[in-house]
């Protein structure tokens, strides 16, 4: 007997269980003939030869100890909703009849067809796995030629020269984000998860033409490394934010990309260890990490430890950057970082180096004023604060340098060509002075912000920002002509407003103040308006 065969006799056993041959009627053979076309149709045979629905699929949902899929393309799967059930069991023989269901009334005349939604298609992973980011395009106005889309701690234009008079447009969208987070297996002793982030922000080939640097930006991550969650120890090795400064998590709000003038900004591949000592009122963390040396050539890792405490039901509604909005127990971070730089001796022909220590420790705040929830953000008033103070610590600032070189080697036979010299290390960090010693390049900086959000719901809200960074040593190696090119202190400020139209876009508007002192005690300094968009998803 074939299975088709099989299921019909299956059917007439049902339709004799329910009397519909004791006395036919015409609802009853009604009843027969779908009963028969729904047991040997198309839709029948589909189901029977799909998988039954609790069968492993190697998804998402898959057991931990699933085995792997043969091929290689296996592991990502597009699901489709799942097909109806089969028809239900017969009901005992002493159970009333079930009465067929009215027939649906037929639409009004000239009535539009109803729209049904496309079924919904999911793409999963072996693991579980969430896209995340934005799109961002931002319209920016400088009042001078000196800088892109970020600023950091760029140089300005000087006044009075042509760029320190003349302004610039800039459209851009080279600062949206798109990123993955994946998480499992798991079990009771160990939580392992991934991430994935990328800009447009990469390096371009130099000399690169204003289109190719804006309509065709370099891909680049951000951030990529896997974390271990223990009971006794949480690891994290790749790149991500440095542990000094506890970023991101009192970084400001703004709409300008960040990092801002003396803003902590920085991310480094790193070895990181932590373990959080968690109660009802207050979560106490420690952390250490081994992060990439800011030069090989000194032959150690920069060291990093820090402790974190957050107080739990201290709500603090915040924005990190233009789209980080969360509620976070409001704290205090301390943190710290040690480093070693080797640098070969002041030399057109170096045949020795040169040893210097440097470091930092920075202590960083989140105060809510006036504590708030995602679900209740209205007239939240949120404080966050930054101070630093180090030597040889430039580089986790974003693009300092303070614009200065190492001076030029001394000549006194006149040789032509002159003797130079060539550093193995970037600039910013340390510098010789005239007498041939290494010396490490001192700053200290603060930024601290204010974020207020309107009622009645809190989507529209204000923030502003002011910061500064100085060097109290930087003027003793800037001699001659470098004393008009190297600027000791920066000052910058600005005022923001937020809206979001719905949970996917938000519109930012800024103004913002630029004004850098060189050590010749000149003044420099640009204006800037910023209107951007973000679809954040």
């Amino acid at each position: 007997m074939t299975r088709r065969q099989s299921r019909r006799g299956a059917v007439v056993t049902a339709m004799a269980a329910r009397g519909f041959f004791t006395k036919p009627s015409r609802a009853s053979v009604l009843a027969g003939a779908l009963l028969l076309v729904a047991a040997t149709g198309p839709a029948a045979r589909a189901r029977q030869e799909s998988p039954p629905a609790d069968a492993p699929s190697g998804g998402a949902d898959a057991p931990a100890d699933a085995p792997a899929p043969d091929s290689a393309g296996a592991d990502i799967q597009i699901e489709a909703p799942a097909p109806p059930p089969d028809a239900p069991a017969p009901p005992a023989a002493d159970a009333a009849p079930v009465a067929p269901a009215p027939p649906v009334p037929p639409a009004p005349a000239g009535a539009a067809p109803v729209a049904v939604a496309p079924a919904r298609v999911v793409v999963t992973a072996k693991y579980a796995a969430e896209i995340y980011g934005f799109v961002e395009f931002d319209t920016i106005l400088d009042s001078t030629q000196a800088l892109n889309e970020t600023p950091g701690n760029s140089v300005l234009s000087r006044t009075g020269s042509f760029a320190g008079g003349h302004s610039r447009l800039t459209y851009t969208g080279r600062n949206s984000r798109i990123g993955l987070k994946l998480k499992g297996p798991e079990s009771d002793l160990l939580r392992t998860s991934a991430i994935l982030e990328m800009d447009f922000l990469g390096n371009q080939p130099s000399p690169v033409s204003e289109a190719a640097l804006f309509t065709n930006p370099t891909f680049r991550f951000r951030h990529m490394a896997l974390k271990l969650e223990t009971p006794a120890l949480d690891i994290l090795a790749g790149q991500y934010w440095e542990l000094f400064g506890w970023q991101s998590y009192f970084h400001p709000n703004t709409v300008e990309i960040q990092g801002v003038p003396a803003q902590i900004y920085s991310r480094a591949l790193q070895l990181r260890l932590s373990h959080a000592f968690k109660g009802d009122v207050a979560t106490l963390e420690l952390a250490a990490a081994a992060s990439r040396p800011p030069q090989r050539d000194g032959a150690l890792p920069d060291t990093q430890a820090g402790v974190r405490l957050v107080f739990n039901h201290w709500k603090a509604l915040h924005t990190a950057g233009s789209t980080g909005t969360a509620s976070d127990p409001g704290g205090i971070g301390i943190s710290g970082v040690y480093r070693h730089f080797r640098v070969d001796e002041f030399s057109s022909g170096p045949s020795a180096t040169k040893g210097k220590d440097a470091g930092g420790i920075s202590i960083d705040v989140l105060i809510p004023l006036i504590p708030a929830t995602l679900d209740h953000r209205e007239d939240a008033l949120t404080l966050t604060g930054s101070f630093v103070q180090g030597t040889g610590i430039a580089d986790l600032y974003t693009g300092l340098t303070g614009n200065l070189a190492f001076p030029s080697l001394p000549n006194p036979t006149m040789a032509s060509p002159a003797p130079s010299y060539t550093p193995n290390i970037d600039p910013g960090l340390v510098t010789y002075s005239s007498t041939g010693q290494l010396h490490s390049i001192d700053w200290r900086s603060f930024i601290v912000g204010l974020q207020y959000y309107l009622p009645p719901a809190g989507h529209v809200w204000l923030s502003a920002n002011f910061s500064m960074l100085t060097s109290h040593n930087i003027e003793l190696y800037a001699t001659g002509s470098m004393a008009s090119a190297v600027f000791k202190r920066s000052q910058w400020a600005d005022g923001n407003i937020f809206v979001d139209l719905n949970p996917a876009v938000r519109l930012g508007f800024e103004g913002a103040w630029f004004s850098q002192k060189y050590v010749d005690d000149s003044t420099r300094k640009n204006y800037r308006l910023q209107a951007s968009a973000f679809y954040i998803f």
